[in-house]
């Protein structure tokens, strides 16, 4: 998962985009290295402010709040926040209206990201059980979120691709009420996004964004109804509202920059490198796109394909501020030293492109998601290929994995102790407790104990502690 635009600057003017060029052999590459590889994810002190009188507002005042930020921020002026609602039918109105060929495109990448979630949850998200040679059952209870929120960037930007990614697994997991929020700018309205919704089946949706519409799906107000978790990706006062009210709901993660790393051993066109290397530096100036090889010719053709591909790129000057400021091409010793930095980066994308990309995937150990091979461009994990493309960033990939059915689900541990369980069982727990000094603990247990059958539990109970 990335943190996303919600505006685009226009391009100018023709510029270059230098990423920068380094060896593993070199003296210097360690702190290189390290200098181009950290970004803060520490928030503005003014908009941490900002966003917990915000949140601090929405959960006071409701819906009044609501209504005052969305007409500040968003230059909506509504009285009620029900006129902020979209009804499915409008949705569905949405999604007749976008072109033949959008709707066909939503209705197919659906499919598929439903297909690849459905797998995942007959995987791991089903409840389980088994009984020992006790009697006892133990075992697993797994049950969907009652409500969730998703959030999606709106203005000049649109995610429709966000819509599906979030909600389709949610609808998947069995949640009951998925709620959407989306901030629509003087009132224009992304049809793709609320198509989006339509064929992913949210069932509400509310054009309100930024630390207001978390602030309302957390603490919910007289018009909408507070959630479970919030899951979506938005700019950085979403950002830090999730993460102040993360306790009070659960949140999926907090996104930093968009990041692709792709390890090349040379025999991949090189035009398709440096396009799937201006794919997420399109992004955000601040999101990073990082090439491995050990082919020091095969990095400066990469390096002459960005040269003569970027003039031709409608994002080129958020491109070429991305490759020059936070980007890098480093020339590694071999293949294997190339998978081994990948795993100290622990890239949200990571492309393996090279003839055999089966030998090295063993090796990669870190990422959000790894794709194999010349023809397995990260942008269709982003719109098709299945998997969420909902990633962790910012290295977190050493300790996190991406949104799933399972975080849309809860888990309960199930436990039915038999008369036998209890008297094996018991003898257990009354030793740890009575060690622990918990004596309400071991008398719980010590009482379910069969008399002839407890001589040290009777002398436990004697015990007085």
């Amino acid at each position: 998962m990335s943190m996303k635009s919600e505006s685009l600057t226009p391009a100018k003017e023709q510029i270059r985009a230098r990423p920068l060029r380094l060896d593993t052999q070199s003296g210097d590459f360690e702190e290189a290295f390290v200098k181009r590889l950290h970004w803060s994810s520490s928030t503005d002190l003014a908009i941490e402010e900002r966003v917990a009188s915000i949140l601090s507002d929405v959960q006071a005042r409701g819906d009044d709040a609501v209504l005052e930020y969305t007409k500040a921020f968003d230059h909506l002026d509504v009285k009620n926040v029900s006129e902020l609602s979209i009804s499915p039918e409008a949705l569905k109105e949405a999604f007749d209206a976008i072109q033949q060929n959008q709707r066909e495109a939503l209705i197919q990448a659906a499919s598929r990201v439903r297909a690849y979630h459905e797998a995942q949850k007959k995987a791991s998200g089903e409840s389980w059980s088994y009984t020992d040679e006790q009697g006892n059952l133990l075992g697993q209870k797994v049950t969907p979120l009652d409500r969730v929120g998703i959030y999606v960037p709106g203005g000049l930007a649109a995610y429709p691709s966000s819509v599906l990614m979030n909600a389709v697994p949610a609808h998947v997991a069995g949640v009951g009420e998925i709620i959407m929020v989306v901030p629509t700018p003087f009132g224009a309205r992304n049809q793709l996004v609320l198509a989006a919704a339509h064929v992913a089946g949210v069932s509400k949706v509310f054009t309100v964004g930024g630390a207001q519409a978390v602030g309302a799906l957390a603490y919910g107000t007289q018009t909408i109804s507070g959630v479970d978790k919030i899951t979506g990706p938005g700019n950085a006062y979403v950002a830090a509202a999730k993460r102040r009210v993360f306790g009070k709901v659960g949140i999926d993660m907090i996104a930093g920059p968009s990041e692709i790393l792709v390890i090349a051993d040379g025999s991949t066109s090189p035009e398709w490198v440096a396009m799937d290397l201006f794919s997420q530096a399109e992004h955000d100036e601040l999101a990073q796109s990082i090439l491995l090889c050990p082919d020091a010719d095969y990095i400066d053709r990469v390096q002459a394909e960005i040269d003569r591909l970027l003039p031709q790129m409608e994002r080129r000057e958020i491109i070429a501020k991305s490759l020059s400021g936070r980007g890098a091409l480093i020339k590694t010793t071999s293949m294997e030293e190339a998978c081994e930095i990948s795993n100290r980066v622990a890239p949200e994308h990571l492309e393996i492109s090279s003839q055999d990309p089966q030998k090295w995937e063993p090796l990669l150990v870190h990422a959000g998601a790894i794709f194999m091979g010349a023809y397995t461009s990260e942008s269709l994990g982003d719109y098709c290929a299945g998997p969420n493309h909902v990633l962790p960033t910012s290295g977190t990939a050493r300790f996190s994995s991406p949104l799933g059915v399972y975080d849309f689900q809860k888990r309960s541990s199930l436990i039915r102790v038999s008369h036998a369980g209890a008297q094996h069982l018991g003898a257990i727990a009354s030793v740890l407790a009575r060690g622990e000094g918990l004596q309400a603990h071991a008398l719980a247990a010590e009482m379910r104990l069969d008399p002839l059958d407890s001589k040290s539990s009777q002398s436990n109970k004697s015990n007085k502690t």
